[in-house]
């Protein structure tokens, strides 16, 4: 079968057209082959269980937070389910099924397999450790809505800083804050003694 990726008249074939390019170039490349190494003991009738982990896969690439959005999301997509060369999706219920009947061995299994297909592409285990590894990120806080999901009320004290602030050496004077009281200049030599802080 010859997959074609372009326009068409109609209204939709795939929501998921660069999943389904992907998921060709996985089968091309044999990438997901070590997934048929885990035997779960599991009866067969429509799907081999190594088919229903792809599935679980698939589903976490195509933005399913739970099994339950399977039947939603996948389900009705046919054209997705011909390009990964099945003749539909299996349900929520299957693939729940799948994962219960995994024993201690077979996670040991997966974890296995999993290992084998993320490794040869993870840029991490060339890395040289006797270096450091720089990671870039930002901690400055976002604004969102009200609905949003898990979102907390926060405070926001003005503009977002710029990297170099957090440096005290490149810090904006208007931004350093002294810590401790603050202490007027003396003006004469006399020497004057109280027991307020100055």
């Amino acid at each position: 079968m010859s997959i074609e990726f372009g326009l068409t008249n109609e209204a939709t074939n795939t929501t998921y057209a660069p999943l389904a390019a992907l998921w060709v170039h996985y089968q091309q490349n044999q990438t997901l082959k070590a997934l048929e190494r885990v035997t779960i003991p599991i009866k067969t009738k429509d799907f081999s269980p190594a088919t229903k982990l792809q599935q679980i896969l698939l589903s976490i690439l195509a933005g399913c937070e739970y099994l339950s959005e399977v039947n939603i999301k996948l389900k009705p997509e046919q054209a997705l389910a011909q390009a990964c060369h099945w003749e539909r999706f299996t349900d929520q219920s299957n693939l729940s099924r799948t994962l219960d009947a995994l024993t201690l061995m077979n996670i040991k299994q997966l974890r296995g397999a999993v290992r084998s297909i993320w490794h040869p592409h993870s840029q991490a285990i060339g890395h040289d450790w006797r270096g450091y590894l720089w990671l870039d990120f930002d901690l400055s806080g976002l604004p969102c809505g009200k609905e949003a999901q898990e979102s907390q009320k926060g405070f926001f004290s003005g503009k977002k800083t710029r990297p170099v602030a957090n440096w005290h050496g490149s810090a904006r004077s208007n931004i350093v804050k002294r810590s401790g009281l603050t202490c007027l200049p003396v003006t004469n030599t006399r020497l004057v003694v109280s027991n307020q802080p100055c």
